[in-house]
């Protein structure tokens, strides 16, 4: 498929060429310099070119879909080819292209003042070229490799001699491989190709030969070129990416302003880091690739001076080891193919929080799976539809696992508070998941508590979970809802995850219906109780909806916004992620909301029993796979077929919910059911923190309300102790009418939540008062250079 990409100055680019090539495994060995606010080191990439290594992308979704229709799954897998570039000595810059250069440790630094090697940096590589990621210039056509690549310094890139690895010789007595010996390129990318092709029951002595592997000798080095969005690497004389080097090695150092780490300090006001979820993603830690259908496992080694603990996304508890008088050492691996996007650390002065208590925290179910019903066994005994990768669907241990180990971690001024309310309601959290959708995806969670300048209440990644201080105070409420949240993100969001990154939807709009159940049977309601605290959360969210849909542009609201090209790429692989570069987006919660209510619609619709039985048999289906909207869609229309009764099809769906800006025509028609509940109706002096939420929100709608008022509101309800969100709209009454006794609780939130600051500023500018918009400037200031850079872009063109 040929594919122009349009690139708008807030689109996101992926430039991988992963049609031709797709990274199976990454070795990260790293050193992490707090001081400098620098990660450099050596990561090394295996690659394989076997169409069989996509398998999962098409194939696997067919497979999970077999009792569909023909037509059912529209996933194509991706066209082999690959992309010709000119000999860079016949290359001119008039053509559009730059030299490669070489540089290595022991040779003349070329790198500018900000750390960029080699020469002359290529501008984007979007606007350059007639097509951008499809380059066909004729002549001598080497194989170009392209790697999502920005803000990181690149020392040297080499090809790795596996063929020398002790031991290595075992993957070398196939057939293949006797014939490949004839040529020593032939034979190291064969015996790379053995490696990352080796059974799934062989993971241990996988990672090993892994790690060996990454640390032998290069055999040459290889060309490249860093652009503002990909690194570039060829080898004089290959031509195709077969023959193209299956390991390399890059030698690489990140810089201070890359977007993808946070450097900052914590509540203690010690020095850590951490990746924060940048819309960029993790193209400024490490060079890889980007586009989800690059599913691979990594391991990493990671150094840091003694008084840093070091968390990251792995399978395993690292166990710190010394390296050199005060660095230690900590090593963490992953065995299940998924994103580099997904890929997670942190490093700070972080300490343990433990029960006082001796109660484990594994709870396993007594007997042999007696909380599984016959069809669950069933389940249990068939295949998986993905890679093969030591899958926790296929361990019985695993599957009667109601909660997982987790340990939480924090900063030591904020010990107490995580003992009191995060760490008691993490296993009733995860038992309430597992009751609801089976087996845990992941062998263990962290969860940590991140610094301030965070810009979100939680973030989910492989075996870790970020939270923010503001979900701290108030109650449980607020900790335990976003815990949930982050929970449900294990199966929708990693384990589950979006083909096209543009249906977020997939991600967040489930994570979000979950929220509310998981939380439900965690504080082990009723059904009725359940029903009305649900139904008051989806009157909170629909007058969310109403107003994000009023203030925002009618292009950020579509759930499918590239309709019927979404999944699609390049013939490359590259792609665009439409408005992943918009700033205002990160904070905007269509694809939440709008997500949300279309699944509460069908399990309204089904009935919730039969709504939940069917999405534990989707996780089952397509754990460990991408999906796009369609592959849910088509399984959930037939596998509950009354859903057709009141006219619902693929194509419906898409017409009124997905593809369509404002609010959804059948929401509106459905919005009145729920509107009138109990719990919005009632309000005294006993009311739940979304009951409160909701009556400041009625009284947002005042147009005048004296101070004396306010006085008694705060009083009465304690709202200064309250959680964040209520917290929240006490600062809106107190901007809205200018009541100067509440002007201290602005500047509190706006320096102490600032995950849920940033619209205040616009208030505060918007009413035009001299008071109010000192206040903006000054709290700004203040938190400026600690703030996360989509949060402060969006301030600053709110402020001047």
């Amino acid at each position: 498929m040929k594919m122009e990409l349009d690139i708008t100055k807030d689109d996101l680019p992926l430039m991988a060429n992963t049609s031709h090539m797709l990274v199976r495994h990454y070795v990260l060995d790293l050193n992490v310099d707090l001081k400098s606010h620098v990660i450099d080191g050596t990561i090394v990439l295996f690659f394989d070119t076997d169409s069989s290594c996509r398998k999962g992308d098409s194939e696997q979704v067919e497979e999970a879909c077999h009792s569909q229709s023909d037509g059912t799954c529209c996933i194509q897998a991706p066209e082999a080819c690959y992309v010709p570039v000119p000999n860079a000595s016949a290359c001119s810059t008039k053509s559009g292209c730059n030299d490669f250069a070489v540089c290595g440790k022991g040779e003349n630094d070329t790198s500018d003042k900000n750390g960029s090697h080699g020469n002359k940096e290529l501008a984007s590589g979007i606007s350059s070229s007639k097509n951008c990621c499809d380059i066909e210039i004729h002549g001598s056509e080497d194989f170009l490799l392209v790697l999502d690549c920005c803000d990181l310094s690149v020392l040297k890139v080499e090809e790795v001699d596996v063929a020398v690895v002790p031991g290595i010789d075992k993957f070398t007595s196939s057939a293949k491989l006797m014939d490949a010996s004839k040529d020593p390129r032939d034979l190291r990318n064969q015996i790379v190709h053995e490696l990352v092709t080796l059974p799934a029951d062989h993971w241990k002595e996988q990672l090993q030969f892994y790690r060996l592997c990454s640390q032998a000798p290069a055999c040459g080095e290889l060309l490249f070129v860093t652009g503002t969005w990909s690194l570039e690497i060829r080898k004089a004389g290959v031509q195709l990416p077969k023959d193209f080097p299956h390991a390399i090695r890059i030698y690489y150092k990140t810089k201070p302003e890359g977007k993808s780490l946070s450097w900052t300090t914590d509540q203690c006001d010690r020095p850590c880091v951490y990746t924060a979820g940048s819309p960029i993603n993790n193209r400024a830690l490490f060079p890889c690739q980007e586009p989800p259908v690059a599913m691979s496992t990594w391991q990493a080694t990671v150094r840091a001076d003694a008084c840093f603990v070091v968390l990251m996304s792995g399978e395993n508890v690292a166990e710190p080891t010394e390296s050199e008088e005060g660095v230690l050492n900590w090593f963490y691996y992953v065995t299940m193919p998924m994103p580099a996007s997904t890929f997670t650390i942190a490093a700070g002065c972080w300490a343990e929080v433990k029960r006082k208590t001796c109660a484990t925290d594994v709870q396993r179910n007594d007997g042999l799976f007696p909380l599984l019903s016959k069809a669950d066994v069933r389940l249990l005994e068939q295949t998986c539809g993905h890679l093969p990768y030591p899958c926790r669907f296929q361990d019985p241990a695993a599957t009667s696992q109601v909660v997982i180990p987790h340990r939480v971690f924090a900063p030591q001024c904020l010990k107490k508070s995580c003992e009191e309310v995060l760490l008691q309601l993490i296993p009733q959290c995860l038992s309430a998941a597992y009751d609801l959708l089976g087996t845990h995806p992941f062998p263990r969670l962290d969860v940590l508590i991140v610094p301030p300048n965070f810009s979100s209440l939680g973030m989910a990644s492989p075996h870790i979970i970020f939270m923010s201080q503001s979900t701290l105070s108030g109650g449980s409420h607020l900790c335990g809802t976003r815990l949930c949240h982050e929970i449900a993100h294990a199966w929708f969001g990693l384990a589950i995850g979006a083909r096209d990154w543009t249906e977020e939807w997939l991600s967040e709009g489930f994570a979000t219906h979950l929220e509310d159940a998981f939380w439900s049977a965690a504080q082990q309601l009723s059904s009725d109780e359940a029903k009305e605290q649900q139904d008051l959360k989806a009157v909170l969210r629909w007058q969310r909806l109403r107003d994000e849909v009023q203030n925002s542009e009618g292009d950020l609201q579509v759930l499918r916004p590239k309709k019927e090209n979404t999944g699609k790429a390049s013939e490359s692989g590259a792609a665009v992620i439409k408005h992943g570069l918009n700033a205002e987006k990160v904070f905007m919660q269509v694809h939440y909301l709008k997500g949300y209510f279309l699944l509460r619609s069908f399990a309204g619709k089904a009935g919730e029993a039969a709504y939940f039985a069917f999405l534990k048999k989707f996780v089952r289906a397509f754990h460990g796979q991408l999906i796009l909207s369609q592959d849910f869609l088509h399984l959930l229309l037939s596998d509950i077929p009354q859903l057709k009764r009141y006219g619902l099809s693929v194509e419906n769906i898409f017409q009124k919910w997905l593809d369509c800006t404002g609010i959804p025509k059948p929401l509106l028609e459905e919005s009145q059911a729920w509107q009138d509940c109990r719990l919005a109706q009632q309000v005294n002096e006993e009311l739940s923190p979304d009951q409160l939420v909701l009556l400041l929100e009625c009284l947002l709608e005042k147009k005048t309300l004296c101070s004396k008022t306010l006085e008694c509101l705060q009083k009465t309800y304690h709202l200064r102790e309250q959680d964040a969100e209520v917290r929240h709209r006490w600062c809106e009454l107190v901007i809205k009418h200018k009541y100067t006794a509440g002007y201290v609780d602005i500047e509190k939130f706006l320096k102490e939540d600032q995950a849920m600051g940033v619209y205040l500023y616009g208030e505060l500018m918007v009413n035009e008062d001299a008071k109010q918009q000192e206040i903006a400037r000054k709290s700004f200031a203040t938190t400026r250079d600690q703030m996360d850079a989509s949060s402060a872009k969006v301030v600053a063109e709110m402020l001047f």
